[in-house]
């Protein structure tokens, strides 16, 4: 396994608790925010290049620029959103059927 991927596989899963707690009423979204932003700081030690390397990873970053690029009220209120980030919650954390329209890309 490459540290990319034992990377992924380590935040995957937390994004995904993360996000369940946060759309439960059961986390504040400035954590989340703390969240996403000490995971790009490690994951810029990291230095990875090229394109997302699996279905996980893809969902991972959709995820994490979903939660960058809308505001915790938006995320609540639209609920084509909310269903999509519950989609990729239960994804990273159980897997199954990968979400549609759910695809991100690693961050420059």
């Amino acid at each position: 396994m490459t540290e990319t991927s034992a990377f992924i596989d380590s935040k995957a899963p937390q994004l995904a608790q993360y996000g369940r707690a946060f759309l439960s009423d059961q986390l504040e979204y400035r954590e989340i925010q703390l969240y996403l932003w000490d995971t790009l700081e490690e994951w810029q030690q990291l230095n990875p290049q090229g394109e997302a390397q699996s279905d996980v990873e893809r969902v991972f970053w959709y995820l994490m620029h979903s939660f960058d690029r809308w505001p915790d009220w938006v995320i609540r209120g639209n609920q084509f959103l909310r269903r999509q980030i519950q989609d990729c919650c239960e994804y990273l954390s159980i897997g199954g059927q990968l979400p549609s329209g759910c695809h991100g890309v690693r961050p420059g």
